[in-house]
């Protein structure tokens, strides 16, 4: 080939690919070739091959060109598609049914290319396997000397959120032996639940949930609570999300003071000395996310249950954790507990204050 040959072919590809690129005209006369990707009214992206993506003030756009469609929301609830001429605060949609429609710039609420109105379309009704993130804390330690202990901390907690509701899964795992000459244990406590939450309107939300509990230095063998209610999202943001939650719940749990004896009777029977206490209470709290910086996550929930037929007895909850990346897939947790019964078993106290840390592995499905 020869050489002008070669340029003519150049030239050709590169002014094909600015002819069928998406054109932006800004005021200062900048004019920018790429993809448009998505724009909320305020700011729009457009994707480049020479700088990735670029964000670029909405209002600053006096010129938009494209060849591809376009998925434009305006503030009175249509949306129109296709190919956009627009300037002076004018956008026009050469649409395939209904001709060339007219939309003031200050009416545009959601601008989307065809991946991006996909992949919303997707979040609307995602299969139940899909949007799952979440991650599994591991810690242990090991003492061996004067000291023979051993100590596994494990929790599982997945997220599935969507654009109008959020499941949320969890599971929690303290194991602490001693195995000096008397073997004891120095902690057990698991704990697991799940609670559904799902959009009433952008503010109000109503929830239900289960939760399971075992301790063994509290001689509780289980308990399960069982409830539901509303919830407001008093900070619903990028960085910090506030919920606050309010309902009912039933409360059944079963106590044990010691281990099952074999009376003298014919046949033998098993009995089992210990409590157990069915009664309907309130669920009164607030769950707060944050993330501090591009790496780390603090979550935060405090939650208690006060007896509907005593309140004076009541249980409180309180959890605090953190999150740091280490990277895509590692990171390292910080987990603190307060669990308060106002009425145990005699033998029992009535707190319990867990710290864990260890190595976090995130997933994303």
């Amino acid at each position: 080939m020869r050489k002008i040959d070669f340029v003519v072919l150049v030239a050709f590809v590169g002014l094909t690919s600015v002819v069928f690129a998406d054109q932006i005209t800004m005021k200062n006369g900048d004019r920018l070739s790429g993809t448009i990707v998505k724009s909320d009214g305020k700011t729009l992206v457009l994707h480049t091959d020479y700088a990735g993506d670029i964000t670029l003030q909405f209002p600053a756009i006096t010129g938009i060109k494209t060849e591809n469609e376009l998925h434009i929301s305006t503030s009175d609830k249509k949306t129109v598609v296709g190919p956009v001429n627009a300037s002076d605060g004018k956008i026009e949609v050469s649409t395939k049914t209904g001709g060339t429609v007219e939309v003031p710039a200050g009416n545009v609420v959601l601008i989307r290319n065809d991946a991006e109105e996909a992949a919303y379309d997707k979040s609307l009704h995602p299969g139940w396997r899909q949007g799952w993130n979440g991650g599994i804390n591991v810690g242990f330690s090991l003492a061996r000397g004067n000291s023979e202990t051993t100590n596994l901390g494990l929790a599982i907690n997945a997220t599935r959120p969507t654009l109008n509701d959020k499941t949320t899964i969890y599971l929690t795992s303290v194991d602490t032996n001693n195995q000096l000459a008397t073997p004891s244990t120095v902690a057990n406590l698991i704990t697991g639940g799940f609670e559904y939450d799902h959009n009433l309107d952008p503010r109000i939300f109503g929830f239900v949930a289960a939760d399971f509990t075992s301790n063994a230095l509290q001689d509780l063998d289980l308990r399960g609570v069982y409830g539901g209610g509303v919830g407001y999202h008093a900070i619903k943001s990028d960085i910090t999300t506030l919920d606050l939650q309010a309902g009912l719940n039933y409360t059944h749990e079963t106590y044990s003071n010691g281990p099952q004896v074999t009376p003298p009777t014919v046949p033998p029977t098993f009995v089992s000395y210990g409590v157990t206490n069915r009664f309907a209470a309130l669920t009164l709290g607030e769950q707060l996310g944050y993330k501090a910086g591009k790496s780390t996550v603090i979550t935060e929930k405090a939650f208690v249950y006060p007896d509907m037929s005593d309140t004076s007895q009541y249980r409180f909850e309180f959890d605090l954790g953190t999150v740091t990346k280490i990277s895509k897939w590692l990171g390292w947790q910080n987990q603190f507990s307060d669990i308060y019964v106002s009425n145990p078993p005699l033998t029992a106290k009535k707190n319990d204050l867990i710290l864990t840390t260890g190595l976090n592995f995130s997933f994303t499905h």
